[in-house]
């Protein structure tokens, strides 16, 4: 089925569209919240509460790209998650190891500033990813987007383990030139 005939679903309020969506979407939304929280229980329960979050977000919300809302969906509930369990203690997950490399990222004051400042370096963040090569995108985008491990990294590109991990280096030395030049530190 189609993500517009789906959206058409939740619109119609037909249940048939939270079938639809984890047939379509399931293992792509489990895949990125296990890797974020590294548990194949918790991961079950937060694909199950995209599917709740979902059916409460459309309508009104009308997204234009599907597989992206939903992805960001499940991305956003598996961080809150994760952040929530872990306030009182860590622990070595792959988010918390990717985040940690990312330590160097700008914080807003408040709310609404922290919210046009996310929107404004999210702008910031695309630009950046439009600047390097398609390879190093892809590397990026999986260990910060979808938080996959290194070996993963390296195994799906078919490249080594160390050139998975220069590139991350690199590339976050350039982002973070990048956001200077931008303002952002």
């Amino acid at each position: 089925m189609n993500d517009d005939a789906i959206i058409a679903l939740y619109e119609a309020r037909d249940e048939a569209a939270l079938v639809q969506t984890q047939e379509k979407f399931g293992g792509y939304c489990y895949t990125i919240v296990y890797n974020i929280l590294g548990n194949s229980q918790d991961a079950e329960e937060c694909v199950n509460d995209m599917l709740i979050k979902l059916w409460n977000a459309i309508p009104p919300a009308k997204p234009d790209n599907l597989y992206a809302y939903v992805a960001a969906t499940s991305r956003n509930l598996a961080r809150n998650r994760w952040t929530g369990a872990h306030r009182q203690r860590r622990s070595s997950g792959e988010a918390e190891i990717a985040l940690d490399e990312l330590v160097s990222m700008p914080a807003a004051s408040d709310d609404v500033e922290r919210e046009v400042d996310g929107h404004a370096l999210g702008d910031a963040l695309n630009s950046f990813l439009g600047t390097i090569s398609e390879e190093h995108r892809k590397i990026f985008v999986q260990r910060y987007w979808y938080f996959m491990p290194v070996e993963d990294i390296a195994e799906d590109l078919n490249i080594t383990k160390s050139k998975v991990t220069v590139t991350l280096m690199r590339t976050r030395k350039k982002l973070q030139t990048y956001l200077e030049q931008e303002g952002y530190l």
